[in-house]
């Protein structure tokens, strides 16, 4: 670069000096001639030329000197964009990239301007390299037939630029390109290659006017931002934040907050009204704005967009290719358009129940046959149907549950009902037995008197000689409790045709081997007028084979409450809808230099896309979960009551959420400060292990930009960003108690270490068993039909005539069933893109940060989670664990960090993106 200046230098000097020469020979000649006459005594001719003659000459070596110093000033930089192509293109690609050719030829380029981090001294503005246009765009792209291209482009910047801390970027042509990466060097600079890390969609001038902006990967608090980013700092955040008006399109990005008034359509019926989540009467989190207008009938309820059209996400926030086009969200589409209609269309009233638990079976030998008709097509996107050779006709056949492969009839046993509840899909309710007999938070005068009706002499020959107040003070008893969350939505449910359910309460006692077993189970019903006593029926082991299958029955509800509060709880409202508030508030107030936005970015990829995908086909009206779950309608609801009644932020890291429950008491003298009352507790034990790696990682990071409390309450950013989620995203309850402070290095690294588990750990142990745990309708069932008979009536007879049959016609009819286990298949499948915890993120094509620090942190915390990850291979080895080791146990390693694509019953994925 030096000899290329110089060369260039001699050059321009050269020319200046031959234009000087040519210029002024007859001023030179008059200039001897001068020194001639004077010397003869005679100047005064020739005086009155000297000062214009020296003046020209003067001139123009200036100028060369000024050129010169110009040259000498200025330093070329390089900057390398690596743009990734579509995989697939089709015709409408193909005459966008005709139009681009054609734009190219008339000067509409993708434009690109480097910022320096410094401030211009003459101007008091940012310095600016000028704008540069990428003028090989298709003859690249056009050459290139790689999933990537690669475009360079040259700027002549002032030696005093510094180094440059930001990009822009303007896209003149006719469509949207992704851009992933730039990277920016030079020679003769005091500063390395700098890396830009953008992921992001280059929307056209015609969507998108204004310039995208994009910062380099060195991380900054905002008072340490250089002066000449500061404005556009705030810029970007402005842009991302929007003014709140408005109907989104879907090449916008801008977050911004709304209520769960899209879950309805009025519009089509009464039966289709929903009542908007979020607000005094239903309080919840809030969701992604998209503006859409109300409804006609409602004003305050959104009108919806219908599948298969898209409903907005900020655009940087879609699935990308490779997800969308692959396992996850093109097999969720295709079973949501396609093989439920044609399930609906082929399913006719006679054949709607399963008529034996062969019937069942056949769906993983046999299989369902269907008519493919005119989207044929779609149904490639679902490896599970398969087509008839030189057939119209396809055969929807089921992978075996992984919960069958060990022993088929294991789920009929009580130690595996038991089993389930610490190892299973939804491990995070059983709770210690506190006070007996149970007691319910409802109000007595609307649902009788609060005690349980479980007595001691139900349970008492079951404890092994212990009396029940010995057994609680040991440690020994355990309960499952969906009586308060269910029993004011029974009247409701029973009232439907196909639905019918109990508020359930189960009892469990732990033995010498360190396995539960179930020793009573309340199924109660609301009472008949208000304050009056509650019908409810306790049911204890059975004695006989009349006992056995009502006992059977009673599981069957337990299981169904278990299924639904996991779904509608569990699942759906602790971790995707209260984490969406946290990731809009972090887009609108964290800039992407913050280093806490950097910590967070991998944790927050594809929510709000499956979230929004959620709302337009699961848990709408008549989507999904309703159809599939016994609440239908009232699904939301239920979840808005836990959210109102029960759930705090506080409470939902691991160590907190297992201390709440009694199952773990705090001890310093034990591996994370906790001893397990289930000592062999398989999500407790592995989530302990995450939990701590997850806490050590992030308050290392938080201590390397936050070593006093100062740092933190000073920081506008991560303060605007804290208070918006509470205040904004959780506006409900922004007044409760319970929020922690936001004060110091401590507070930040629990609350970003309760995020991450959230968004991790706690998201993979309840989703990725879904299909592999929970698809054998029989063992778990999500829609119970039929309650338990009462003596002395024809409904009795019916089943002592035919308890197998009566068990089955209580289950979800083939249609319900077969719906169900085709959407929690593909919610179970892990796509080939996703990104999994403890991967070390420096291997990522650009560095997620510039700073070494944190670098080498990330590995360390990667290493620890490999570390982990063998511990629990370990376990699952031990025969001394009983519930993840045994004849016909299934281990346990929804917890294990890795996991190849498609239905593992494993893998911890950094974000919840299915």
């Amino acid at each position: 670069m030096a000899s290329m200046i110089q060369a260039q230098t001699t050059s321009v000097l050269l020319q200046q000096r031959s234009k000087v020469s040519s210029l002024h020979a007859p001023a030179l000649f008059f200039s001897e001639q001068r020194r001639f006459r004077c010397a003869n005594t005679q100047p005064v001719r020739y005086m009155k030329k000297k000062p214009i003659i020296v003046a020209a000459i003067s001139e123009e070596l200036d100028m060369v000197k000024i050129k010169t110093e110009e040259v000498m000033a200025k330093t070329k930089l390089r900057a390398a964009l690596t743009v990734r192509r579509k995989h697939k293109e089709d015709i409408k690609d193909a005459i966008a990239n005709n139009l681009e050719a054609f734009s190219a030829m008339i000067g509409r380029h993708v434009v690109l301007e480097l910022i320096s981090t410094q401030i211009d001294p003459k101007t008091r503005k940012p310095m600016r390299s000028g704008e540069v246009a990428i003028k090989d765009w298709c003859e690249k792209r056009n050459r290139n037939k790689g999933e990537h291209v690669v475009y360079a482009v040259e700027f002549m910047v002032d030696r005093a630029f510094g180094e440059p801390g930001a990009v822009t970027v303007l896209n003149r042509h006719q469509r949207e390109f992704f851009l992933e990466s730039i990277v920016v060097e030079g020679h003769g600079v005091n500063w390395g290659p700098i890396h830009f890390a953008c992921d992001s969609w280059i929307q056209s001038e015609k969507d998108q006017a204004t310039k995208r902006i994009f910062f380099s990967n060195k991380p900054y608090l905002p008072s340490e931002t250089p002066h000449g980013l500061k404005e556009l700092r705030e810029k970007e955040l402005s842009d991302l934040r929007g003014d709140g008006t408005g109907v989104r399109k879907m090449s916008d990005r801008i977050y911004d907050y709304a209520t769960y008034n899209d879950l309805g359509n009025p519009d089509k019926g009464l039966e289709f009204a929903r009542p908007a989540l979020g607000g005094e009467k239903l309080p919840y989190p809030r969701r992604c704005r998209t503006g859409r207008p109300s409804t006609d009938t409602n004003m305050y309820a959104e009108s919806r967009v219908e599948k298969p059209h898209p409903i907005y996400v900020p655009r940087d926030e879609a699935f990308e290719e490779l997800k969308r086009g692959a396992f996850s969200a093109g097999r969720l589409r295709a079973v949501l358009h396609t093989l439920i209609p044609s399930l609906i269309a082929n399913i006719s009233a006679d054949t709607h129940n399963f008529q034996g638990f062969h019937h069942i079976d056949n769906l993983y030998k046999e299989g369902l046959k269907l008519k493919l008709g005119l989207q044929e097509h779609l149904f490639k996107k679902i490896p599970f149907v398969q087509k008839f050779q030189e057939s119209s006709e396809g055969m929807l056949r089921y992978d075996t549950p992984r919960i069958l492969s060990k022993d088929k009839f294991a789920w009929l046993r009580d130690d595996e009902f038991a089993r389930q509840t610490v190892a299973g899909i939804n491990p995070v309710n059983i709770e210690r037995v506190k006070v007996f007999p149970p007691m319910s938070q409802l109000d007595p005068s609307v649902y009788g008197p609060p005690e349980s009706a479980i007595t001691e002499e139900h349970i008492a020959c079951h404890l092994n000689g212990l009396t029940v107040q010995q057994a609680m003070d040991e440690g020994k008893l355990f309960m499952l409790d969906y009586h308060d969350i269910y029993l004011p939505f029974v009247d409701r449910i029973n009232a439907m045709d196909g639905r019918k359910s109990y508020g359930t309460r189960t009892i469990f006692f732990l033995g010498p081997q360190g396995t539960l077993k179930p020793i009573a189970i309340e199924l109660g019903l609301p009472p008949s007028k208000p304050g009056g006593p509650r019908p409810s029926k306790v049911l204890t082991p059975p004695c006989d084979a009349t006992s056995n299958w009502l006992w059977m029955l009673a599981k069957a509800h337990v299981s169904s409450n278990d299924a639904g509060v996991h779904q509608l709880v569990n699942h759906w409202l602790r971790t995707h809808a209260v984490m969406e508030p946290f990731i809009l508030a972090a887009h609108r107030q964290l800039s992407a230099m913050h280093p806490v936005y950097k910590l967070l970015h991998p944790h927050m990829r594809y929510t709000l896309e499956i979230n929004a995908l959620a709302r337009q086909s699961l848990i709408n009206a008549e989507g999904v979960i309703e159809s599939c779950f016994t609440p239908g309608p009232c699904c939301m609801e239920i979840s808005a009551v836990y959210y109102r009644q029960f759930w705090r932020f506080d409470q939902e890291s691991l160590p907190a959420d297992l201390i709440r429950r009694g199952v773990a008491i705090e001890d310093p003298t034990k591996p994370h400060g906790l001893r397990l009352l289930i000592e062999d507790y398989p999500y407790a034990n592995d989530g302990l292990l995450l939990w701590s790696e997850i806490q050590t990682w992030v308050d290392s990071y938080v201590s390397l930009y936050y070593p006093d409390a100062a740092r933190v309450r000073s920081d506008t950013e991560l303060q605007s960003w804290y208070h918006e989620s509470v205040h904004v995203g959780h506006a409900d309850l922004r007044n409760a108690p319970w929020w922690p402070s936001l004060s110091t290095p401590a507070d930040l690294a629990s609350i970003l270490s309760t995020l991450i588990w959230l968004a991790s750990a706690q998201h993979a142990a309840l989703n990725f068993g879904q299909y592999p745990l929970g698809g054998y309708v029989p063992s778990r069932p999500p829609l119970l039909r039929r309650l338990l008979p009462d003596e002395n009536t024809n409904e009795y007879a019916e089943f002592l005539a035919d308890p197998h049959r009566f068990f089955l016609s209580a289950m979800p009819g083939v249609l319900e069933a077969t719906k169900f286990m085709a959407v929690v298949d593909t919610l179970s499948t892990h796509s080939p893109d996703e990104e999994y915890l403890g991967e070390d993120w420096s291997k990522n094509a650009v560095m997620w940060t510039s700073d070494k620090r944190a670098v080498r942190l990330q590995r360390e915390f990667a290493a620890s989670v490999s570390r982990a990850e063998h511990e629990i291979s370990k376990w699952n080895s031990d025969h001394a664990k009983r519930n993840r080791c045994g004849a016909g146990v299934l281990p346990y390693e929804l917890l294990a960090p890795s996991s190849s694509p498609g239905v593992t019953c494993r893998g911890v994925p950094n974000s919840i993106s299915i």
